[in-house]
Protein backbone atom coordinates (compact mmCIF):
# COMPACT_ATOMS: atom_id res chain seq x y z
CA UNK A 1 0.00 0.00 0.00
CA UNK A 2 1.09 3.27 -1.19
CA UNK A 3 1.96 5.90 1.80
CA UNK A 4 0.15 8.69 0.93
CA UNK A 5 0.87 11.98 3.39
CA UNK A 6 -0.79 14.97 3.72
CA UNK A 7 0.74 18.93 3.72
CA UNK A 8 -0.31 18.75 7.93
CA UNK A 9 1.20 15.15 8.27
CA UNK A 10 4.28 15.83 6.94
CA UNK A 11 4.84 18.83 8.90
CA UNK A 12 4.33 17.18 11.86
CA UNK A 13 6.25 14.50 10.56
CA UNK A 14 9.04 17.06 10.15
CA UNK A 15 8.72 18.62 13.44
CA UNK A 16 9.07 15.22 15.59
CA UNK A 17 12.31 14.43 13.22
CA UNK A 18 13.69 18.01 14.36
CA UNK A 19 12.54 17.78 18.25
CA UNK A 20 14.23 13.92 18.24
CA UNK A 21 17.31 14.93 16.39
CA UNK A 22 18.05 17.69 19.03
CA UNK A 23 17.37 15.54 22.28
CA UNK A 24 20.11 13.31 21.01
CA UNK A 25 22.46 15.38 20.36
CA UNK A 26 21.72 17.48 23.87
CA UNK A 27 22.44 13.97 25.26
CA UNK A 28 25.20 13.49 23.76
CA UNK A 29 26.57 17.09 24.13
CA UNK A 30 25.64 17.40 27.40
CA UNK A 31 27.16 14.26 28.42
CA UNK A 32 30.32 15.06 27.93
CA UNK A 33 31.76 11.34 26.98
CA UNK A 34 30.42 10.16 30.75
CA UNK A 35 30.70 6.95 29.37
CA UNK A 36 34.40 6.76 29.89
CA UNK A 37 34.31 9.21 33.15
CA UNK A 38 31.50 7.46 35.17
CA UNK A 39 31.59 7.92 38.78
CA UNK A 40 32.18 4.01 39.16
CA UNK A 41 35.11 2.29 41.01
CA UNK A 42 36.02 0.46 37.47
CA UNK A 43 38.69 0.22 35.59
CA UNK A 44 37.03 1.60 32.39
CA UNK A 45 36.37 4.99 33.94
CA UNK A 46 39.29 8.09 33.87
CA UNK A 47 36.74 10.20 36.25
CA UNK A 48 37.46 11.69 39.90
CA UNK A 49 36.08 8.56 40.95
CA UNK A 50 37.09 6.03 38.73
CA UNK A 51 39.78 3.54 38.93
CA UNK A 52 41.59 3.24 35.82
CA UNK A 53 44.47 4.72 36.88
CA UNK A 54 45.08 2.37 39.56
CA UNK A 55 44.57 -0.17 37.34
CA UNK A 56 47.32 0.97 35.03
CA UNK A 57 49.61 1.63 37.42
CA UNK A 58 49.75 -1.64 38.55
CA UNK A 59 49.83 -3.49 35.04
CA UNK A 60 52.79 -0.86 34.72
CA UNK A 61 54.49 -1.94 37.85
CA UNK A 62 54.50 -5.28 37.25
CA UNK A 63 51.47 -6.72 38.72
CA UNK A 64 49.70 -9.58 37.15
CA UNK A 65 46.31 -7.98 37.22
CA UNK A 66 43.16 -8.57 34.61
CA UNK A 67 40.08 -7.68 34.64
CA UNK A 68 37.42 -9.81 35.53
CA UNK A 69 34.28 -9.87 33.37
CA UNK A 70 32.45 -13.28 34.25
CA UNK A 71 30.23 -14.34 37.06
CA UNK A 72 32.05 -15.11 40.56
CA UNK A 73 30.68 -18.83 40.66
CA UNK A 74 32.98 -19.08 38.16
CA UNK A 75 36.09 -17.95 39.79
CA UNK A 76 39.14 -20.26 39.03
CA UNK A 77 41.63 -22.19 41.39
CA UNK A 78 42.13 -19.86 44.27
CA UNK A 79 45.73 -20.91 45.04
CA UNK A 80 47.49 -17.24 44.51
CA UNK A 81 44.73 -14.95 43.38
CA UNK A 82 43.43 -11.44 44.68
CA UNK A 83 39.78 -10.52 44.15
CA UNK A 84 39.27 -6.68 44.07
CA UNK A 85 35.65 -6.23 44.54
CA UNK A 86 34.92 -1.98 44.26
CA UNK A 87 31.55 -1.47 45.37
CA UNK A 88 29.46 -3.58 43.70
CA UNK A 89 26.18 -2.76 42.31
CA UNK A 90 24.87 -5.71 42.04
CA UNK A 91 23.58 -8.26 44.69
CA UNK A 92 25.52 -11.97 44.43
CA UNK A 93 23.00 -15.10 43.66
CA UNK A 94 23.10 -17.61 46.57
CA UNK A 95 25.64 -19.75 43.86
CA UNK A 96 27.66 -17.19 43.26
CA UNK A 97 28.28 -16.33 47.39
CA UNK A 98 28.68 -19.51 47.99
CA UNK A 99 31.44 -19.87 45.83
CA UNK A 100 32.87 -17.17 46.79
CA UNK A 101 33.16 -18.13 50.56
CA UNK A 102 35.16 -21.78 49.25
CA UNK A 103 36.98 -19.17 47.14
CA UNK A 104 38.20 -17.21 50.28
CA UNK A 105 38.43 -20.85 52.26
CA UNK A 106 40.73 -22.20 49.78
CA UNK A 107 43.26 -19.69 49.99
CA UNK A 108 41.71 -16.39 47.91
CA UNK A 109 42.15 -13.01 48.97
CA UNK A 110 39.30 -10.79 48.75
CA UNK A 111 39.97 -6.71 48.70
CA UNK A 112 36.07 -5.49 49.22
CA UNK A 113 35.08 -1.48 49.38
CA UNK A 114 31.90 0.12 50.29
CA UNK A 115 28.77 -0.85 52.37
CA UNK A 116 27.17 -3.09 49.71
CA UNK A 117 30.29 -5.39 49.93
CA UNK A 118 28.08 -7.23 52.54
CA UNK A 119 26.21 -9.09 50.69
CA UNK A 120 28.97 -10.55 49.50
CA UNK A 121 31.18 -11.56 52.10
CA UNK A 122 30.94 -14.75 54.08
CA UNK A 123 30.93 -12.60 57.22
CA UNK A 124 30.33 -8.64 57.80
CA UNK A 125 28.70 -6.53 59.89
CA UNK A 126 28.78 -2.88 57.87
CA UNK A 127 26.43 -0.10 58.79
CA UNK A 128 25.98 2.75 56.22
CA UNK A 129 27.28 6.51 57.18
CA UNK A 130 26.08 8.45 54.43
CA UNK A 131 26.93 12.36 56.47
CA UNK A 132 30.64 10.96 56.71
CA UNK A 133 31.13 9.73 53.57
CA UNK A 134 30.02 13.62 51.99
CA UNK A 135 33.65 14.35 53.03
CA UNK A 136 37.55 12.86 52.95
CA UNK A 137 38.74 12.04 55.82
CA UNK A 138 41.97 11.43 57.57
CA UNK A 139 42.07 7.97 59.22
CA UNK A 140 44.55 6.57 61.84
CA UNK A 141 45.79 2.91 62.30
CA UNK A 142 44.44 0.97 64.99
CA UNK A 143 46.39 -2.06 65.29
CA UNK A 144 49.96 -2.76 64.11
CA UNK A 145 50.44 -4.97 60.84
CA UNK A 146 51.94 -4.85 57.79
CA UNK A 147 49.46 -2.70 56.25
CA UNK A 148 49.26 -0.02 58.75
CA UNK A 149 52.97 -0.32 58.91
CA UNK A 150 53.29 0.65 54.98
CA UNK A 151 50.50 3.48 55.57
CA UNK A 152 50.67 5.19 58.75
CA UNK A 153 47.68 7.06 57.76
CA UNK A 154 45.04 6.99 54.88
CA UNK A 155 42.88 9.52 53.59
CA UNK A 156 39.27 8.11 52.75
CA UNK A 157 35.63 9.32 52.38
CA UNK A 158 34.26 6.80 55.24
CA UNK A 159 30.85 6.19 53.71
CA UNK A 160 30.00 3.30 55.83
CA UNK A 161 31.54 1.16 59.72
CA UNK A 162 32.41 -1.91 60.47
CA UNK A 163 30.51 -2.93 63.80
CA UNK A 164 32.69 -3.73 66.42
CA UNK A 165 30.39 -6.56 67.77
CA UNK A 166 31.78 -8.54 64.61
CA UNK A 167 34.89 -10.61 64.91
CA UNK A 168 37.78 -8.82 62.86
CA UNK A 169 41.16 -6.88 63.13
CA UNK A 170 40.83 -3.33 63.05
CA UNK A 171 43.58 -1.76 60.94
CA UNK A 172 42.29 1.74 60.08
CA UNK A 173 39.73 4.00 61.72
CA UNK A 174 38.29 7.18 63.42
CA UNK A 175 37.75 8.41 66.93
CA UNK A 176 34.15 6.70 66.54
CA UNK A 177 33.72 3.62 64.04
CA UNK A 178 36.48 1.18 62.15
CA UNK A 179 36.67 2.16 58.68
CA UNK A 180 39.09 -0.86 57.69
CA UNK A 181 39.38 -4.62 58.78
CA UNK A 182 41.03 -7.93 57.73
CA UNK A 183 39.49 -11.44 58.67
CA UNK A 184 40.40 -14.66 57.83
CA UNK A 185 38.37 -17.45 56.48
CA UNK A 186 39.83 -20.85 56.37
CA UNK A 187 43.30 -20.23 54.42
CA UNK A 188 42.28 -16.80 52.54
CA UNK A 189 41.74 -13.54 53.68
CA UNK A 190 39.54 -10.62 53.30
CA UNK A 191 40.08 -7.05 53.79
CA UNK A 192 37.21 -4.92 53.48
CA UNK A 193 37.66 -0.89 53.21
CA UNK A 194 35.13 1.53 54.59
CA UNK A 195 34.93 3.15 50.60
CA UNK A 196 36.85 2.61 47.34
CA UNK A 197 38.62 6.29 47.86
CA UNK A 198 42.23 5.09 47.69
CA UNK A 199 42.30 3.32 44.98
CA UNK A 200 40.41 5.85 42.71
CA UNK A 201 41.58 8.26 40.30
CA UNK A 202 41.77 11.49 42.72
CA UNK A 203 42.00 9.79 46.10
CA UNK A 204 45.23 7.89 44.28
CA UNK A 205 47.30 11.01 44.71
CA UNK A 206 46.34 11.35 48.63
CA UNK A 207 49.25 10.73 51.14
CA UNK A 208 50.13 7.04 51.38
CA UNK A 209 46.85 5.71 49.64
CA UNK A 210 49.28 4.46 46.97
CA UNK A 211 50.96 2.70 49.65
CA UNK A 212 48.06 1.34 51.01
CA UNK A 213 47.16 -0.28 48.34
CA UNK A 214 49.87 -1.82 47.35
CA UNK A 215 49.86 -3.32 50.91
CA UNK A 216 46.76 -4.54 51.08
CA UNK A 217 47.52 -6.48 47.20
CA UNK A 218 50.78 -7.73 48.35
CA UNK A 219 54.59 -7.51 46.65
CA UNK A 220 54.00 -7.50 42.58
CA UNK A 221 57.56 -7.98 41.93
CA UNK A 222 58.77 -11.40 43.32
CA UNK A 223 58.50 -14.87 41.62
CA UNK A 224 55.63 -15.86 43.73
CA UNK A 225 53.27 -12.61 43.11
CA UNK A 226 49.65 -13.28 43.35
CA UNK A 227 47.34 -12.82 39.75
CA UNK A 228 44.65 -9.88 40.56
CA UNK A 229 41.18 -10.40 39.08
CA UNK A 230 39.76 -6.77 39.15
CA UNK A 231 35.86 -7.37 39.10
CA UNK A 232 34.48 -5.55 36.42
CA UNK A 233 31.39 -8.20 35.86
CA UNK A 234 29.56 -6.64 39.32
CA UNK A 235 30.29 -3.46 37.23
CA UNK A 236 27.71 -4.46 34.54
CA UNK A 237 31.05 -5.18 32.24
CA UNK A 238 30.33 -8.78 30.28
CA UNK A 239 32.96 -10.44 28.37
CA UNK A 240 30.31 -10.30 25.37
CA UNK A 241 28.91 -6.97 23.48
CA UNK A 242 25.35 -8.11 24.13
CA UNK A 243 25.84 -8.49 27.98
CA UNK A 244 27.61 -5.46 28.41
CA UNK A 245 24.74 -3.79 26.19
CA UNK A 246 22.19 -5.21 28.34
CA UNK A 247 23.77 -4.20 31.28
CA UNK A 248 24.23 -0.34 30.34
CA UNK A 249 22.61 2.76 30.16
CA UNK A 250 22.76 2.22 25.92
CA UNK A 251 19.73 -0.59 26.94
CA UNK A 252 17.49 2.78 28.11
CA UNK A 253 18.14 4.18 24.77
CA UNK A 254 17.21 1.44 22.48
CA UNK A 255 14.09 0.86 25.07
CA UNK A 256 12.74 4.71 23.97
CA UNK A 257 13.15 3.82 20.50
CA UNK A 258 11.71 0.91 20.93
CA UNK A 259 8.44 2.35 22.64
CA UNK A 260 9.00 5.29 19.76
CA UNK A 261 8.52 3.03 16.84
CA UNK A 262 5.85 1.22 18.39
CA UNK A 263 3.90 4.78 19.02
CA UNK A 264 4.58 5.28 15.25
CA UNK A 265 3.07 2.32 14.53
CA UNK A 266 0.19 2.12 16.18
CA UNK A 267 -0.63 5.78 15.02
CA UNK A 268 0.03 5.11 11.70
CA UNK A 269 -2.16 1.88 11.92
CA UNK A 270 -5.23 3.44 13.53
CA UNK A 271 -5.06 6.88 11.17
CA UNK A 272 -4.22 3.98 7.91
CA UNK A 273 -6.17 1.73 8.37
CA UNK A 274 -9.70 0.28 6.98
CA UNK A 275 -12.70 2.65 7.59
CA UNK A 276 -16.11 1.16 8.52
CA UNK A 277 -18.75 3.19 7.86
CA UNK A 278 -21.36 3.74 11.12
CA UNK A 279 -24.79 1.09 10.28
CA UNK A 280 -27.28 3.27 9.88
CA UNK A 281 -30.83 2.10 11.17
CA UNK A 282 -33.59 1.49 8.40
CA UNK A 283 -35.85 3.61 8.05
CA UNK A 284 -38.14 0.56 7.02
CA UNK A 285 -37.88 -0.24 10.50
CA UNK A 286 -41.26 -1.00 12.32
CA UNK A 287 -40.90 1.21 15.41
CA UNK A 288 -39.62 3.96 12.85
CA UNK A 289 -43.06 3.66 10.93
CA UNK A 290 -44.85 3.58 13.89
CA UNK A 291 -43.32 6.90 15.30
CA UNK A 292 -43.58 8.21 11.83
CA UNK A 293 -47.14 7.12 11.09
CA UNK A 294 -47.93 8.50 14.46
CA UNK A 295 -46.36 11.97 14.36
CA UNK A 296 -48.22 12.06 10.96
CA UNK A 297 -51.54 11.94 12.73
CA UNK A 298 -50.88 13.45 15.48
CA UNK A 299 -50.12 16.54 13.32
CA UNK A 300 -53.12 16.53 11.19
CA UNK A 301 -54.96 15.61 14.06
CA UNK A 302 -56.40 12.44 12.04
CA UNK A 303 -57.40 10.29 15.08
CA UNK A 304 -60.30 9.19 13.39
CA UNK A 305 -58.23 7.70 11.05
CA UNK A 306 -56.29 5.70 13.35
CA UNK A 307 -59.44 4.17 14.61
CA UNK A 308 -60.29 3.21 10.85
CA UNK A 309 -57.54 1.56 9.95
CA UNK A 310 -57.41 -0.29 13.33
CA UNK A 311 -60.86 -1.48 13.15
CA UNK A 312 -60.64 -2.23 9.33
CA UNK A 313 -57.95 -4.70 10.16
CA UNK A 314 -59.53 -5.63 13.10
CA UNK A 315 -63.06 -6.51 11.37
CA UNK A 316 -60.94 -8.30 7.88
CA UNK A 317 -59.45 -10.96 10.32
CA UNK A 318 -62.23 -11.45 12.41
CA UNK A 319 -64.50 -12.09 9.53
CA UNK A 320 -62.28 -14.39 7.37
CA UNK A 321 -61.66 -15.91 11.51
CA UNK A 322 -65.59 -16.65 11.40
CA UNK A 323 -66.11 -17.10 7.58
CA UNK A 324 -68.83 -14.39 7.77
CA UNK A 325 -69.55 -11.34 5.50
CA UNK A 326 -67.17 -8.36 5.71
CA UNK A 327 -70.60 -5.92 6.31
CA UNK A 328 -71.49 -8.07 9.17
CA UNK A 329 -73.20 -5.95 11.88
CA UNK A 330 -71.50 -5.70 15.58
CA UNK A 331 -74.44 -7.70 16.58
CA UNK A 332 -73.83 -10.87 14.04
CA UNK A 333 -70.44 -10.30 15.28
CA UNK A 334 -70.59 -10.82 18.84
CA UNK A 335 -73.06 -13.81 18.58
CA UNK A 336 -70.79 -15.55 16.40
CA UNK A 337 -67.41 -15.03 18.56
CA UNK A 338 -69.56 -16.61 21.63
CA UNK A 339 -71.14 -19.08 20.04
CA UNK A 340 -68.12 -20.55 17.66
CA UNK A 341 -65.12 -18.80 19.84
CA UNK A 342 -66.81 -19.53 23.02
CA UNK A 343 -65.30 -16.01 23.95
CA UNK A 344 -67.56 -13.69 25.66
CA UNK A 345 -67.26 -10.08 26.41
CA UNK A 346 -69.81 -7.49 27.46
CA UNK A 347 -69.09 -4.70 25.72
CA UNK A 348 -67.62 -6.26 22.48
CA UNK A 349 -70.63 -4.96 20.45
CA UNK A 350 -70.57 -1.54 21.96
CA UNK A 351 -67.04 -1.19 21.25
CA UNK A 352 -67.68 -2.55 17.69
CA UNK A 353 -70.05 0.44 17.10
CA UNK A 354 -67.76 3.16 18.45
CA UNK A 355 -65.67 2.16 16.54
CA UNK A 356 -68.09 2.46 13.44
CA UNK A 357 -69.25 6.01 14.58
CA UNK A 358 -65.88 7.31 15.65
CA UNK A 359 -64.11 6.84 12.19
CA UNK A 360 -66.50 9.27 10.37
CA UNK A 361 -65.91 12.11 13.47
CA UNK A 362 -63.28 14.01 12.11
CA UNK A 363 -63.23 15.96 15.79
CA UNK A 364 -62.24 12.64 17.90
CA UNK A 365 -60.67 13.55 20.72
CA UNK A 366 -56.92 11.77 20.87
CA UNK A 367 -57.36 10.30 24.44
CA UNK A 368 -60.60 8.84 22.78
CA UNK A 369 -59.11 7.40 19.60
CA UNK A 370 -56.19 5.81 22.02
CA UNK A 371 -58.64 3.80 24.21
CA UNK A 372 -60.52 2.57 21.08
CA UNK A 373 -57.56 1.10 19.76
CA UNK A 374 -56.42 -0.16 22.56
CA UNK A 375 -59.29 -2.36 23.03
CA UNK A 376 -59.42 -3.39 19.74
CA UNK A 377 -55.97 -5.08 20.37
CA UNK A 378 -56.77 -6.29 23.38
CA UNK A 379 -59.71 -8.40 21.79
CA UNK A 380 -57.34 -9.25 18.92
CA UNK A 381 -55.14 -10.79 21.45
CA UNK A 382 -57.72 -12.76 23.36
CA UNK A 383 -59.32 -14.10 19.89
CA UNK A 384 -55.56 -14.91 18.46
CA UNK A 385 -56.82 -13.24 15.31
CA UNK A 386 -52.67 -11.81 14.78
CA UNK A 387 -50.81 -14.93 15.64
CA UNK A 388 -50.20 -15.85 11.73
CA UNK A 389 -49.07 -12.36 11.34
CA UNK A 390 -46.77 -11.86 14.28
CA UNK A 391 -45.25 -15.14 13.85
CA UNK A 392 -43.81 -14.26 10.51
CA UNK A 393 -42.54 -11.41 12.06
CA UNK A 394 -40.99 -12.85 14.67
Amino acid sequence: MQLKLTRTDRRLLLGASIVFALLVGGAVFFAGGQGSKAEVPTTYSSGSAGAKAAYLLLRESGYNVVRWERPLDELPDPAGKILVLTDPQEAPTNQERSHLRSFISEGGHVVATGMFAETFLPRSSIGPDFLRGMTWETLQPLAPSGITRAAPEITMAPEAYWDSTSVALPLYGDHDHTRVVKYNIGKGEVIWWASATPLTNAGLKASNNLEFLLACLGDGTNENRKEILWDEYIHGYRQTIAASTFHSPVMWIFLQLGLLALAVLVTFSRRSGPIFAPVAPSRLSPLEFVQTLGGLYGQANASSVAVEVSYQRFRYWLTRRLGLANNASAEDLQTAVRERLNFSAENFATTLTQCDMARYNPSLPPKEALHLVQTLDDYATQLKLFRVSRKEKA
